[in-house]
């Protein structure tokens, strides 16, 4: 599974961006009907499935705001078998991919990250891709980037649906006290420019 995680940073924190938040923004909208919670703290993400009378859990990277983002956007396109399985049964392997590995990761993360993108958007939270391979090949940085981007363009025509739009609007409110809209993704998209590709 990615593990496209950014450090949560004191300028972030200060303007309102804390994991704790989103902790409690998806257990009011999921814990109820999906029996899934969000929970933080750990050193890398993992999903561990409903058992023994427990919810499911979606653990995200300490105290990461975006690791929290990326990690529900698997949950959202995980399907109902996927969300039996540890990790959702998805290939994973780690920081250090050759070229192969890094084209087959980046084929994987193109609809989590565009998801991840509409969740920031919903936010205001800035946004990057994640090439999640700083001891490897980085691959086509630049045809993912477009990747993830067309895919995010794609939903937004398509009407985000399902938990995903859940999700969006409850961000939204949240945080910019208003409906999730197509406008905010456009802010995303023009800011898109300037920002670097995490690697």
């Amino acid at each position: 599974m990615g593990r496209a995680t950014l450090p949560q940073t004191r300028g972030l924190m200060q303007r309102g961006f804390a994991s704790a938040d989103l902790e409690r923004l998806f257990a009011g909208c999921f814990a109820s009907d999906q029996n899934t919670v969000l929970v933080g703290g750990a050193e890398e993400p993992f999903y561990q499935p409903a058992e023994h009378r427990q919810p499911a859990k979606i653990i995200y990277t300490r105290d990461y705001f975006r690791s929290a983002l990326h990690e529900v956007a698997h949950w959202c396109v995980a399907g109902p078998a996927r969300r039996q399985l540890p990790d959702f049964g998805y290939w994973y392997a780690a920081d250090g991919r050759d070229a192969r590995q890094q084209a087959e990761f980046q084929q994987a993360e193109i609809r989590p990250q565009a998801l991840e993108l509409l969740f920031c958007a919903a936010a205001g939270h800035p946004f990057r891709v994640s090439l999640d391979n700083l001891h490897g090949e980085v691959g086509e940085a630049c045809g993912f980037e477009d990747a993830v981007l067309a895919r995010a363009r794609e939903l937004i025509q398509r009407g985000v649906k399902g938990r995903a739009g859940r999700w969006c609007q409850v961000l939204s409110r949240f945080y910019r006290d208003e409906p999730f809209s197509s406008g905010q993704v456009d802010e995303v998209f023009v800011r898109w420019q300037g920002l670097p590709i995490a690697e």
